[in-house]
């Protein structure tokens, strides 16, 4: 079989690529600077910075790839300036450039994120972008490196929406945590529609990508989510009713002035876990195209609820670990 090499797979959505890769037989290699999630894929894990050019290459080398996909990245959006995601932007070019010096590589990915535009906004073409955080703006310049230093080989860019699944973190595990301890609310009548995406199928889509022909650059960035974008009340109700609960509504002048009461207590430097940021992301609708995505990936293998079953049976076996 072919040789993976993964980027970042000890994050969330890397952890379920590998799995799968390995369970199709693939030859794989995990670099990555933190250990992975799934303590199973320690034996396929090499400890390598993305900024420490020199084991980058060596070690990309060595291995050799016939495909490669990148995933590392810094991903929160508590950096203060461009500079705090330089594994975003530097990294990318040390990677494409490392990149040249492999003589069988049939084609790499690179994922970028749906927040090199903010949440609303509908891009034009593959070179509109509208983001509103550093770490959007990272992502941008990461696109950008790759536009001006293309691969040799056939490439592609991946923008994931929001995707949620086993092995995730902040902050969809947050939301099935807050409804399996029933203090999830609605906001009043304010639930938005945005594109969400469960791993399972984000694995099979960036699959069919990495091992795709997608050589017109007129139609090289690929949006990861589920189709049709779901109501975020709809999808907790359907978690809800599978733990069977119910959940309530909140009036939503009242998240309102909890989100005011957050605003003052971040300048005061308290954390608190509502503010007119977040609430303002919680409430708008974002749907970004998936119809050149779906041409190559027509039949993600998982229904939201079965997504839903297979997440709350992981969460619970991490919880009886």
């Amino acid at each position: 079989m072919d040789k993976v090499l993964i980027t970042g797979a000890s994050g969330f959505i890397g952890t379920n690529v590998l799995q799968d890769l390995l369970e199709k037989g693939y030859e794989v290699l995990n670099l990555d600077k933190s250990p992975p999630k799934n303590a199973a894929h320690t034996p396929f894990w090499r400890k390598v910075d993305m900024l420490d050019v020199d084991l980058l290459r060596q070690t990309v080398m060595d291995f050799s790839p016939d495909y490669l996909l990148h995933l590392a990245a810094r991903t929160d959006l508590a950096g203060k300036s461009l500079e705090d995601y330089a594994v975003n932007t530097v990294g990318v070019s040390y990677l494409l450039k490392t990149a040249e010096t492999i003589p069988n590589l049939k084609k790499i990915v690179l994922a970028s994120s749906m927040l090199v535009c903010k949440g609303g906004y509908v891009p034009k073409d593959q070179f509109d972008y509208a983001p509103n955080t550093y770490y959007g703006e990272s992502k941008v310049e990461t696109e950008k490196r790759v536009w001006q230093s293309k691969p040799n080989c056939d490439w592609a860019i991946l923008r994931p929406s929001s995707i949620w699944g086993p092995w995730f973190g902040i902050p969809y595990k947050n939301f099935f945590d807050l409804i399996l301890s029933k203090k999830y609310f609605h906001i009043g009548n304010k639930g938005c529609t945005k594109t969400y995406g469960y791993v399972g199928n984000a694995v099979y889509q960036i699959e069919r990508i990495l091992f795709s022909e997608t050589t017109d650059e007129k139609n090289k960035v690929f949006y990861i989510g589920d189709e049709p974008a779901t109501n975020i009340e709809e999808w907790a109700n359907e978690i809800a009713a599978q733990l069977h609960l119910k959940i309530i509504k909140v009036p939503f002048s009242l998240i309102l002035m909890a989100a005011w009461l957050g605003d003052g207590l971040k300048f005061l430097k308290i954390k608190f876990p509502m503010t007119s940021f977040r609430l303002h992301n919680m409430t708008t609708n974002n749907i970004v195209p998936l119809s050149n995505t779906k041409e190559i990936a027509p039949t993600p293998p998982f229904t939201r609820k079965k997504g839903i079953g297979e997440t709350l049976k992981w969460m619970r076996a991490m919880d009886d670990k």
